[in-house]
């Protein structure tokens, strides 16, 4: 004989699962990292068009940062890391940090 089930026929709210926090990967000027470079980081590691990413490394070089964009914890610092570690390839000291929203 099969056990019987419980049917619920509303879901309550507090009973959802709540969205995972999200963090704002920023990046920093300074006076030796070139903005081509800047550009080429945020189109490869960000995604971002030609265009965005120029609109984008303009606002880092006029008031010192600009988000690059916005992820989960795991995806921000993976992007975080790919940036310093391509800056340092190149030797850059460009400054990528990670930032709760």
């Amino acid at each position: 004989m099969a056990p019987e089930t419980e049917v619920i026929e509303s879901v309550d709210a507090r009973d959802r699962l709540a969205q995972p926090p999200k963090y704002a990967v920023v990046l920093h000027n300074d006076d030796y990292t070139t903005m081509e470079f800047v550009v080429e980081v945020l189109i490869r590691f960000f995604h971002k068009s030609a265009s965005e990413a120029a609109e984008i490394t303009l606002r880092i070089h006029q008031i010192g940062y600009g988000l690059a964009g916005i992820y989960s914890f795991e995806i921000a610092e993976t992007k975080a890391l790919q940036v310093t570690e391509a800056a340092r390839k190149k030797d850059f000291p460009l400054r990528c940090t990670v930032e709760a929203q």
